[in-house]
């Protein structure tokens, strides 16, 4: 049997990859990167290094582009932007960052993606978007397919890496680099330069931001001098590097959907719980984004699934595909994300259940090999967010 057209593509390496190698990580193919999913401390020390200090992950996998107006005008990108995604987009100032979803006509979700406003004198009319490794060739010919000519697509995943560090004292950590990353809020962001201990400076986007639930910054650099920051921020005591294992178990815990799991093109942004992602203008079926139609009819209609936290009792954790029962054998819904908790000390799960199920404390059961387990609508996080918004 002739080997698929997948198995013949080689995996792609990040700037990082040997470092990762160097420091023992256990490499496993991810969304066509052969990327660290462990380091010898293991997925549950990680975790809980994250939770106390700093980790630092590698996620320069994940798409990186640029729009840019030919006629420097913001509102030409905002508004081109604007037609792709739910979110505001016009009202961005320099420094902001925001959360969205691109959606297909159906309001199903094609991808997830972080959009920023750039604040640099003179690029204040650019919009860098950051979107998910498995998604960013179908998102980057969606844009190319609706953007007008006036709009330019700029792809920077060739000589852009990207790296997280996580964590409550990541703060403390990148201040030795540049001060001025304290002064950042959640969800702003800043370009300058990163000395410190470094042999010469590192130009770099910083967001204060990440998918962990916790505290920190993504950090934007050219490779060759990514390869030289991130040896730098090992060589602090607070810092360890995390794999894609406690990144997963991480961002369970804090509640956040991970794309082709909890979020995909079968469910809206409403049923996936991300109606406060959408600005209050945004939510009429005239708001000219594909999918407004199927948007605002879930939320006037309340539509009929939606996404929840679950507790199940005991140790054994519930994976994705669990069925979920109400209490008197009918099938109200499925497991989407689940698995060990290291914070919550215990299994943790996320899913789509019908709508008279979603209330918190209301008790359903998992199938779990076959055997009906007892478990809990929860609110979620699970574990607290523990962003900084100012002091």
């Amino acid at each position: 049997m002739p080997m698929s057209d997948v198995e013949q593509t080689p995996l792609k390496h990040t700037a990082l990859h040997a470092q990762h190698v160097a420091l023992g990580a256990k490499m496993v193919p991810f969304a066509g990167y052969d990327m660290p999913v462990q380091y010898p401390m293991g997925v549950l020390k990680e975790h809980l290094h994250t939770r106390e200090k700093a980790g630092l992950f590698d996620v320069s996998h994940m798409g990186q582009v640029f729009l840019m107006p030919a006629d420097n005008d913001f509102a030409t990108a905002a508004k081109a932007l604007e037609k792709l995604v739910p979110a505001d987009i016009q009202t961005l100032e320099p420094g902001q960052q925001r959360y969205s979803q691109f959606l297909n006509a159906d309001g199903g979700i094609l991808d997830d993606l972080m959009i920023s406003r750039l604040a640099m004198p003179g690029y204040e009319h650019v919009l860098y978007l950051v979107v998910n490794a498995g998604c960013k060739d179908a998102d980057y010919a969606h844009l190319e397919a609706h953007m007008p000519e006036n709009v330019s697509v700029m792809i920077k995943d060739e000589t852009l890496s990207l790296v997280a560090l996580q964590g409550p004292r990541a703060a403390d950590v990148l201040a030795k680099f540049a001060p001025a990353v304290k002064d950042l809020v959640f969800m702003t962001h800043t370009d300058l330069e990163l000395s410190g201990s470094l042999e010469s400076p590192v130009w770099a986007h910083i967001s204060r931001s990440g998918y962990t639930g916790e505290d920190g910054y993504e950090i934007s650099a050219k490779h060759e001098d990514m390869v030289r920051l991130v040896e730098a921020l090992l060589a602090h005591d607070d810092v360890e590097p995390v794999g894609l294992g406690a990144r997963d178990s991480l961002r369970l815990e804090a509640g956040l959907c991970l794309y082709g799991h909890d979020i995909d093109t079968t469910v809206s942004p409403i049923e996936a719980g991300l109606f406060w992602s959408i600005q209050k203008h945004r939510r009429s079926a005239d708001a000219g984004y594909l999918g407004a139609a199927r948007v605002a009819a879930d939320i006037a209609n309340k539509s009929s699934k939606r996404l929840v936290g679950i507790l199940p009792e005991g140790r054994a954790p519930a994976r994705e595909h669990t069925e979920v029962q109400d209490m008197d054998g009918n099938t109200i819904g499925e497991i989407t994300s689940g698995g060990f908790g290291p914070t919550a000390g215990g299994p943790v799960a996320m899913g789509y259940v019908s709508r008279k199920f979603t209330k918190a404390g209301t008790d359903v059961q998992l199938i779990v090999r076959g055997k009906a387990r007892p478990a809990k609508i929860v609110k979620l996080p699970f574990a607290p967010h523990n962003y900084y918004r100012g002091a």
